[in-house]
């Protein structure tokens, strides 16, 4: 029995779905050999909701058959199971993707709209502690219905026209969302300049992410009023390095905690260190409210340590002095994300921005007391817009349901569509 059907009772025949559709696996091609503009077009996983690819393959060292065609429904095998219908110039499929060709009697449209369900519920039932994989044999072997192909096109046809008004309204919501990130990095802007008060502003001389300030702020290296700092990771291979630890440790693992501006603490971590690990290695722990900055990886993200602790060497710290408040730095910090990433940040896949670099940071330097006002102003001024995310991001969440609910109904037969 297939892992979507259960209980349900259909009212058409069904097939296993490599009855219904060629499977055609991608082909693992030498990653050696993929450039910017020479060759076949790659359709790799990071292609797929995008729709689109900017890498190219200059060998011919692959099947015919993994050359995906405009309209070929294409599956990711890795992660969340996504697929989508390529459109667009054909490309040779890299592996860790499918291609689901539909034989004759099925509407290619109604197996795109149908295969979200066992695919959804191939994951459900799939265990793994990092990655989940999806067996193109497994998925081969799930059932799918088979309505007369009239019907098939019928269903197509009412799922685009329905569907359609959902996706333009998902759009709709999204591009609210994105007015809100735009205005809400405005107000932090626009109090980090201090154009909220009643002060000139004079052009700022050595910032590259601010352009203004009160003529009375400091512009500062940000290293000569923080200690700046970073950590280190124990050998993995001293396991009593390991054992007993009880000094919190924050790695790129935490990174998911704080990709959310609205943390500002971290106060517990996956991970913690001992006492003896720490001694033979280069981390240090750091005191609480020091501030931490993803420096690799997931590059850009910040927040301040709630407790003592230690970092691996993916971050850079900032133990603030007596003329900076952790808060404000964390707020600079955001602020500049954009440029650190654009101007600073290295590398093509992931990101890394070097010591060097951060040694080099600069931010406005308020009187300690107007620092606390612009926190707390700040704060006060983006609070209605964290809210109305929040309505946004649910209603959102409630259209997918609503999307994925409707398309179950009709290509199961639960919904008659006339």
């Amino acid at each position: 029995m297939s892992l979507w059907i259960r209980d349900l009772q259909l009212p058409w025949p069904t097939a296993r779905i490599r009855d219904c559709a060629s499977i055609i696996n991608g082909w693992p091609l030498d990653s050696t050999r993929f450039n910017d503009s020479v060759g076949m077009p790659v359709v790799r996983i990071r292609d797929l909701l995008r729709g689109w690819t900017d890498t190219y393959y200059d060998g011919n060292d692959f099947p015919a058959s993994t050359v995906v065609r405009d309209g070929d429904l294409v599956i990711g095998m890795d992660g969340d199971f996504n697929s989508s219908t390529w459109r667009g110039l054909a490309g040779v499929l890299n592996q860790r993707l499918c291609i689901l060709r539909s034989k004759p009697l099925v509407d290619p449209r109604f197996l795109a709209y149908f295969i979200n369900i066992p695919l959804r519920a191939i994951h459900a039932t799939t265990f793994s502690t990092t990655v989940k994989h999806l067996s193109s044999q497994d998925l081969g072997h799930e059932r799918m219905p088979i309505p007369p192909l009239p019907d098939q096109q019928r269903i197509s046809d009412f799922l685009d026209d329905e569907t359609s008004r959902i996706d333009e309204l998902w759009r709709a919501k999204r591009r609210m969302l994105d007015l809100l990130s735009e205005r809400r990095m405005s107000v932090l802007l626009q109090h980090l300049s201090g154009l909220t008060g009643m002060v000139p502003p004079v052009p700022t001389r050595q910032l590259a992410w601010l352009r203004q300030r009160p003529g009375h702020w400091r512009e500062a290296k940000l290293s000569l009023i923080g200690k700046l700092g970073s950590g280190h990771t124990p050998s993995r291979s001293r396991p009593e390095w390991w054992e007993d630890a009880d000094i919190p440790w924050i790695t790129t693992g935490e990174v998911t905690l704080i990709r959310d501006d609205r943390t500002e603490q971290i106060r517990s971590t996956r991970e913690r260190i001992s006492k003896a690990g720490l001694a033979n290695s280069s981390a240090l722990v750091h005191p609480a409210g020091t501030v931490v900055l993803s420096r690799t990886a997931s590059a850009g993200f910040s927040a301040i340590m709630g407790l003592d602790m230690a970092t691996s060497q993916d971050f850079a710290t900032w133990t603030c002095g007596p003329l900076l408040r952790p808060r404000f730095l964390l707020l600079c910090l955001r602020a500049m994300r954009a440029d650190l990433l654009g101007r600073l940040a290295m590398g093509s896949t992931h990101k890394t921005i070097y010591m060097p670099d951060i040694e080099s940071l600069r931010v406005p330097l308020p009187p300690v007391e107007e620092q606390d006002l612009i926190v707390e102003n700040v704060w006060y001024c983006i609070r209605p817009l964290d809210e109305a995310w929040d309505s946004l991001v649910a209603q959102i969440d409630l259209l997918r349901e609503r999307r994925h609910a409707l398309i179950t109904a009709a290509v199961t037969g639960e919904l008659e569509v006339a």
